[in-house]
């Protein structure tokens, strides 16, 4: 059996601003936050004897009076407008139920999905179908207008979802498939309700899935990102990041269920074996994700092969040098 050891390693030293910037105010599960009335009371806290009282463990959060604590570790809260990443895990009638790391299984209507299959277009009172079921509002004006009535109104909607429709739905999403996904709305016992009505979103193909804490993931305005290494990532809200590698050509009209599932080049793999690797190092460390972060932890373990970013001394060498990277950038 082979076996691999190694020498302690000097640990690097910290930089005094690194030093002063990672310095936050972490309180466990019945830690007093403050005494003071005037603060008001957030999430992870809870009031008791006239103090302020952590009722979850992680940093403490300040906006102006409001206090708050982010849990480390917690399942996903959503919210509406996130962008998920979930798995298919069971047919229903007009439905599918999606896993997306939360309290209760999110839910997919079928009538909150593009079909394939067409799209009805009103053009001044008139109906027509495009098929395909995927084209955009520019798109239909230039088939069916040209750019001499480009300012006629012209609205797309989706047809009516049939007995047929319903039949065929395990032909759209099975059991075991991966999809992106925007959070449409959150019911009272919290349980989410998702749709995919944008060419964006839809069933994933080739890749790897990460799973990570929710809290670490960066809100951002988008988190489609194609990054410069030849591999992109989808940054769910809900923990769940997708690695897979960038087309050259992306398809408008594929509707989100033609899943590209040719194989993959060498170099591609390593690219995504890569970035998988560093974003387990930053989750590690307790690094907030995001396209930047990954993008400067994947340039600084380029000297190191893959097989080796895991490791303790190079693991901690190469997000110490993403951190350095992150606070020069910020000023």
């Amino acid at each position: 059996m082979a076996m691999e050891m190694r020498l302690p390693v000097p640990r690097k030293p910290v930089s005094e601003s690194l030093g002063r910037e990672t310095k936050k105010h972490l309180v466990v599960p019945g830690d007093t936050i403050t005494t003071d009335t005037g603060f008001m009371r957030g999430h992870g806290t809870y009031m008791g004897e006239e103090k302020l009282i952590a009722s979850v463990a992680g940093p403490v959060e300040r906006v102006n009076k409001l206090i708050c604590v982010k849990a480390l570790k917690t399942r996903y809260n959503g919210e509406v407008g996130d962008i998920v990443v979930g798995r298919i895990t069971e047919v229903q009638q007009k439905r599918w139920k999606v896993e997306t790391n939360s309290r209760l299984d999110s839910v997919l209507l079928l009538s909150s999905m593009n079909l394939p299959g067409g799209e009805l277009v009103r053009v001044s009172g008139w109906y027509c179908m495009i098929l395909g079921g995927s084209k955009r509002e520019r798109r239909v004006r230039d088939l069916l207008l040209g750019s001499d009535f480009s300012d006629v109104a012209i609205s797309v909607f989706q047809r009516r979802r049939s007995a047929e429709d319903e039949l065929a739905m395990r032909g759209f999403l099975q059991e075991g498939d991966l999809i992106s996904a925007e959070v449409q709305a959150v019911f009272s016992d919290g349980a989410v309700s998702l749709h995919t009505r944008s060419l964006k979103y839809g069933k994933l193909g080739q890749g790897v899935l990460v799973q990570v804490s929710p809290s670490l993931v960066k809100r951002q305005k988008t988190h489609f990102h194609d990054l410069p290494c030849g591999a992109s990532v989808i940054l769910g809200n809900n923990g769940f990041i997708w690695i897979y590698p960038t087309r050259e050509h992306k398809e408008e009209d594929a509707g989100g269920f033609i899943a590209n599932l040719e194989p993959v080049s060498l170099a591609d793999r390593e690219v995504i074996s890569r970035l998988r690797n560093c974003i387990v190092s930053l989750v590690t460390q307790r690094m907030l994700l995001y396209d930047t972060s990954i993008l400067y932890c994947y340039e600084a373990s380029l000297p190191h092969q893959i097989k080796d970013i895991l490791k303790p001394e190079v693991l901690e060498e190469i997000v110490m040098e993403t951190r350095q990277r992150l606070l020069e950038q910020e000023g």
